[in-house]
């Protein structure tokens, strides 16, 4: 029987894994298996983890969650190995990828026989400006969409929302366009009701030339970090920046992790739990920040230079 597949779309910082989080948290009995870019992301109830071995994290719901590391194509012929076979596949894109080459690769006659591509699910940031709705690869995203699903609804009046629907129905007028406050999207939008159908192959535009455009840089320390002066920093790099995440221990919750996100020009922390026995596994650092910005835009230095300035030597 064929495996549908959900592509995942939307651009960086969009809310994503949100949605891919709730859908695993919410199979209500469906074998789920979720192939992301970003595997330390996925922030599964405690109580849901069943166990991780292959570099696959298994739930014990039923569900299954896996890096993508390397060829998609691998990876999906790898799941559908599996015993017990998974009945639905997520892929959930990077925020700077083009959804129109990753449906190309799904078009294989290969997987389009074992896998085919059920829906494109486009994640949209509700607070996203008039002038970032401009930008040609979340356009692309968007036009690509079967469901577009608004987040962080919550933060925007009704005459912004109406507004963004509005642009959204121009850009792709056959799509759903629904809210999803904390991810949350209806599985019937997604996933088929009869598995015994099998979608129709899509039709494919011209493939275009790809651009890079972003680039990500890290920064580690072994020290902790001051959370009013990480507010500075952070403060000093926003505007360069598309995109940031991070996990540290703090001068004021010594023992203690602390996850950060940068999305949308918004800043959020968030309590990531103790550490086992007090303190990280050998090799990984105190302090870890990955950091996403246009190319040519931030350099190594200049983020080392503001970063260490957030640091409690000792």
């Amino acid at each position: 029987m064929p495996v549908p597949i959900l592509l995942v779309t939307g651009f960086l910082g969009a809310g994503k894994t949100t949605v891919v989080n709730h859908l695993l948290a919410h199979a209500e009995g469906r074998r789920i298996a979720a192939v992301v870019n970003d595997f330390g992301a996925i922030n599964i109830d405690a109580e849901l983890v069943a166990g991780a071995s292959d570099g696959v994290v298994s739930l014990s719901n039923g569900c299954i969650c896996c890096s993508l590391e390397g060829d998609l194509l691998r990876t999906l012929a790898a799941l559908l190995r599996r015993d017990p076979r998974p009945e639905f596949i997520v892929i959930e894109t990077s925020g700077v990828a083009d959804p129109s080459d990753i449906v190309r690769n799904l078009m294989d006659p290969m997987i389009w026989r074992e896998a085919p591509l059920e829906t494109v699910l486009c994640v949209v940031d509700t607070t996203t400006t008039e002038e970032a709705l401009n930008d040609a690869l979340l356009r692309s995203q968007l036009r690509a969409a079967d469901v577009v699903a608004l987040s962080k609804v919550d933060l925007v009046d009704a005459a912004g929302r109406a507004k963004l629907r509005d642009v959204v129905r121009a850009l792709r007028p056959a799509a759903v366009v629904v809210d999803a406050l904390h991810g949350e999207v209806p599985a019937a939008l997604l996933f088929p009701a009869d598995l015994d159908r099998v979608p129709a192959p899509r039709e494919m535009g011209p493939r275009r030339p790809a651009v890079d455009r972003f680039e990500t840089l890290s920064w580690t320390s072994e020290h902790l970090v001051s959370l009013p002066r990480l507010q500075q920093a952070i403060g000093r790099l926003a505007p360069k920046l598309a995109r940031a995440k991070g996990l540290f221990e703090t001068v004021e919750q010594p023992g203690r992790l602390t996850v950060f996100q940068l999305a949308g020009g918004r800043a959020t922390l968030a309590p990531g739990g103790a550490l086992p026995a007090g303190a990280l596994p050998a090799g990984v650092a105190r302090a870890r920040m990955v950091f996403i910005a246009e190319i040519g835009v931030l350099s190594t230095a200049e983020i080392d230079r503001v970063m260490e300035a957030c640091i409690e030597a000792g």
